[in-house]
């Protein structure tokens, strides 16, 4: 299971009973079923720290490069997303033809190629039109994503970095809620809330990191110690 999925599970399907924590002591009441799959989820994490810390360094490296040149990180994206929507809509087109070819219905696979394409041509003609739906596809992405992390930091156990993870969460949920309210500021602008976002995302999955590693390996200590009494 890989560290995105661990939070998503975290997240997702948790009984409404146990919602309640105790203040002092910053522990969730729960039943002892939902205890051991948080410690199990948790543990996933610890285990794939170095993904998280990997993440969080490209997060840093991505932030910088928009801080520092925005132009060209901008025009990068939109060239990117471009480049992606032409080569996704010929797949589509070539799917479409040989579903064709074999009897099967090929409708929809080629009317998804030529809106592929289209959107792509689009993103390259106009990049100012693609910069401002960035805005609103990257709110509404930093809304999801923060709102994930900001209810699996509350079931993540406390020695594990649940602070980390919910201060990530309420950045992107912040970022987000600027995006919508700002929706057509220029460029350069965009760019720069991008890079501070993904700066201040990547250290806190770096700081996360760290903490889920240290975690680990004082499990890993513990280990033998009690093979040793066994």
């Amino acid at each position: 299971m890989r560290w995105s999925d661990a939070i998503k599970s975290l997240a997702i399907g948790t009984s409404k009973k146990g919602n309640h924590g105790n203040r002092g002591t910053g522990k969730v009441q729960m039943s002892a079923s939902d205890a051991a799959r948080y410690d199990a989820l948790s543990e996933v994490l610890a285990e794939s720290w170095w993904a998280v810390g990997l993440r969080g360094l490209l997060g840093i490296a991505f932030g910088l490069i928009c801080l520092l040149v925005p132009a060209a990180a901008i025009l990068s994206l939109v060239l990117l997303f471009s480049a992606y929507m032409l080569v996704d809509g010929v797949f589509a087109i070539i799917s479409g033809i040989k579903a064709a070819r074999n009897g099967e219905r090929w409708g929809l696979l080629i009317l998804e190629g030529v809106v592929d394409i289209a959107a792509g041509a689009v993103a390259f003609l106009w990049p100012a039109i693609t910069a401002v739906a960035f805005v609103l596809i990257i709110a509404v992405w930093a809304l999801v994503s923060g709102g994930l992390m900001l209810t699996a930091a509350f079931r993540l156990n406390l020695d594990h970095g649940r602070w980390w993870l919910a201060l990530g969460g309420i950045a992107s949920i912040i970022f987000g809620v600027v995006l919508i309210i700002a929706p057509v500021v220029g460029a350069v602008v965009l760019t720069w809330w991008l890079g501070a976002y993904a700066l201040i995302f990547g250290v806190l999955l770096l700081m996360l990191a760290f903490q889920l590693h240290s975690r680990r390996e004082a499990q890993r200590r513990k280990a033998p110690a009690a093979t040793k009494k066994a």
